[in-house]
Parts: structure tokens; C-alpha cells; sequence
């Protein structure tokens, strides 16, 4: 699920907040509030150095960040990082660069790091849309992930939505061909919109056209997280969309 930054956030070895706003019409984020635990700030000192990066607003060489050549996949706001765990742990065979700017929720995927030994992580504590805009180049992703984004409920907000047609428009840009965009919500109306929005986008197919309303079953590889199954015992749908770069 897409999280949100703590009011104070660590500030980058050049000075500047890692959560450095800027004005536009889309943000991966909205500010809300939230306490780093003890153990997630001992994952900042112990194992940030490690797979922290920081943002320097140039593009990214993904085989000098992970010291190796692999697919790698773009994960924008992955909350308390149970299932990039997960996913990195089912594939230790691919890269997967995480972008949350929700300061718990950081701390929390770098002790999960920690703790099950995962080297092909490396999160980017900043918005995504800057991250994608500025460090992401045309044809370098081999997936993306969108799991549970803020859904906003009430109409008048639904501009505020992150799955619209300008950032989709880039996403697909910086796919390789056959490479995937994969969202996942369990809010029914922002599932009718992530669909719409994708099937627009011309660089796109759906995988599951075939399939008579066009959302696909759950990949094997996204778990099944705390959160979704408690919505599920509660009568929660939860709808995935998949799409293929042409």
C-alpha cells in the first residue's frame, strides 16, 4: 500500500530532506503522520548505508547500484514492505528498486532486509514521480508495481489519484518492450479507473483481455498481506490489473 511521509524526515548526506516537495499536478504521496520504532531506526544506521540510495536527479546505471546485470523492477509505495519482501525473497534473481517516502514504513522494509538476508533491494526515499521523471530512462524497467495506492475516495479528490494518464504515459515509456505494469486496489471504483487509464495508454495491452471484464487473477508472486485479508473477511474485493509494454 502507498504510504505517507512522517512530518520529520532524515535529511540526505548532501543536507537536503529526502522529502523534498515540489509543486505539480500528480505526487506517489500525501503527508500524514507516523512513529519510526526503535528496531526501524536501528535498520537506518545499521543497513541504510547499504541499500538506501539517494537522489541525485540523474539516470540511474542499475548494474553499478546492484553490482550485477538483472531484470529490474520499479516498486512505487510499498507501506511497511511486507510484500516487496516477500517478491524479493520468491525472486532473489531480479532487482527491485522501491520508492516510499513514508519514514516508518522505510524503516520497516530495511529491518525486514535485515532479517531475511535480501541483497537485490534498494529503495529511494523520495516521491516517485520526481524519481521516474529525472533517474528512470526511456526502456530501462522490466516491471513496475502499484499495490494499494491511496484511493480517495470522495469524487472531488479523485484528481489526486496517482493512476492517471500523465504518469501511466511514462511508466510505459520506461518499460522495455514485454515488460509489465502491474496494480493492484481493493477500492472497486479506483479499479474501474486503473483499468480505464491503462487501456488508454497506446503502449499497453492488457493480459487479461481475454478475460471478460479485464482485470487478471492475483500473480502467484503478490502475496497475500495482513491488511488484504482483513478486507477480504470482511467482503472486500480486491482487483488486479496487469498490462504488457507492446
Amino acid at each position: 500500500m502507498i504510504e505517507n511521509p512522517a512530518p520529520t524526515l532524515p535529511a540526505s548526506p548532501e543536507g537536503t530532506p529526502v522529502d523534498v516537495s515540489h509543486h505539480r499536478t500528480i505526487r506517489s504521496f500525501v503527508r500524514r503522520t507516523g512513529r519510526t520504532t526503535v528496531g526501524q531506526a536501528k535498520a537506518f544506521a545499521d543497513v541504510g548505508p547499504r541499500f538506501l540510495l539517494n537522489y541525485t536527479g540523474e539516470p540511474m546505471d542499475f548494474a553499478a547500484v546492484y553490482d550485477r546485470s538483472a531484470d529490474t523492477i520499479l516498486e512505487i509505495g510499498f507501506g511497511m514492505g511486507e510484500a516487496t519482501a516477500h517478491i524479493a525473497a520468491l525472486m532473489p534473481e531480479k532487482n527491485f528498486l522501491c520508492c516510499e517516502v513514508h519514514t516508518p514504513g522505510v524503516g520497516a522494509l530495511l529491518k525486514r532486509i535485515d532479517e531475511q538476508a535480501l541483497t537485490n533491494i534498494r529503495i529511494l526515499q523520495h516521491d516517485a514521480v520526481e524519481v521516474i521523471d529525472h533517474m528512470l530512462a526511456p526502456g530501462s524497467l522490466d516491471g513496475a508495481h502499484i499495490f494499494f495506492p491511496d484511493p480517495w475516495h470522495k469524487t472531488k479528490h479523485n484528481k489526486r489519484r496517482l493512476i492517471q494518464s500523465p504518469l501511466i504515459a511514462k511508466l510505459a515509456a520506461r518499460l522495455k518492450p514485454g515488460g509489465y505494469l502491474h496494480c493492484a486496489t481493493d477500492w472497486q471504483p479506483y479499479a474501474e479507473q486503473i483499468l480505464e487509464v491503462l487501456s488508454a495508454e497506446p503502449l499497453l495491452k492488457n493480459t487479461a483481455d481475454a478475460v471478460g471484464d479485464g482485470y487478471a487473477p492475483k500473480p502467484v508472486y503478490r502475496p497475500l498481506t495482513k491488511f488484504e485479508n482483513r478486507g477480504i473477511k470482511l467482503g472486500h474485493g480486491v482487483w488486479d490489473v496487469v498490462f504488457t509494454r507492446v
